[in-house]
């Protein structure tokens, strides 16, 4: 093969390998199967980001008319979690939503549609005094769910006992747990994590997005979702220019930074 075959090879292939997927559901430390409670991606074998934020697969990513899932039953209070294929590569902030099915639709025949979407976990970066900025999420092969009141990850599981720092690459889990003041019913659960590295220019952010499928039992009898004004729709909730999206986080490396979205819901 000529040299230049060899490079364009390389840099496919590289492609491919910076880019992941969140193909499988984590409850309580057990894995489910690839893309058994999770709906099936459209990037399943790209593992390509979707960058368009005013289309409708900025909602689940999923596939038309896609692959039915099953629904998995969890307690409120339980551990629940992704697993992303091969890890997370890019800085970004890491945020979960949920939406309640409405009545007369379940997990699996709700789409999602409408506001309905409320924000309960958001992470976003951390930063040194001497200028640096940094997200926690990179380098993370399996998500946790996260509590709405914990600003950042309770555990980290480093896949190396010599990686002494658990926000660098090499970590493997970190795990939170569901909300005990969730309402009994049936849910998806959305992850999503923002890649910025190219997020300087207008849709240069990556979205790289799942939904799983959640029956929540033993949830709080008299709780209550968010009030209106912290739900949004998919598409609907972020413009292509808010500034936690259209972001230059290399230079000048900026002193804040707020992931897009609502406020977390606190239960």
């Amino acid at each position: 093969m000529k040299p230049h075959h060899l490079l364009l090879s390389f840099l496919a292939a590289t492609t491919v390998t910076a880019h992941y997927t969140f193909p499988e559901l984590i409850v309580n430390g057990k894995k489910t199967g690839l893309w058994t409670y999770v709906r099936k991606t459209a990037n399943y074998q790209s593992n390509g980001p979707i960058t368009d934020i005013s289309s409708p697969s900025i909602r689940c990513y999923e596939l038309s008319p896609g692959t039915p899932s099953k629904t998995y039953n969890v307690s409120a209070g339980d551990d629940v979690g992704f697993t992303a294929a091969s890890s997370i590569s890019h800085p970004g902030p890491l945020q979960f939503y949920m939406a309640k099915a409405p009545e007369g639709q379940t997990a699996a025949t709700f789409d999602g549609s409408g506001k309905v979407w409320f924000k309960v976990y958001s992470q976003g970066a951390t930063f040194s005094p001497g200028g640096g900025m940094a997200f926690a999420s990179s380098g993370v092969n399996v998500i946790p769910f996260a509590t709405p009141t914990s600003p950042k990850p309770l555990h980290y599981h480093r896949n190396h006992a010599s990686n002494p720092h658990p926000s660098q690459p090499g970590k493997s889990q970190l795990t939170i747990s569901l909300p005990a003041s969730l309402p009994s019913g049936d849910y998806l659960l959305r992850i999503e994590h923002i890649a910025l590295h190219s997020a300087s220019s207008r849709g240069g952010a990556q979205f790289y997005i799942s939904c799983a499928q959640l029956t929540v039992q033993n949830g709080s009898g008299g709780g209550q979702l968010p009030p209106p004004d912290q739900m949004v729709a998919f598409p609907g909730a972020y413009e292509a220019s808010d500034p936690g999206i259209l972001v230059n986080i290399y230079y000048p490396v900026p002193t804040s930074y707020t992931p897009p979205g609502p406020a977390v819901w606190s239960g």
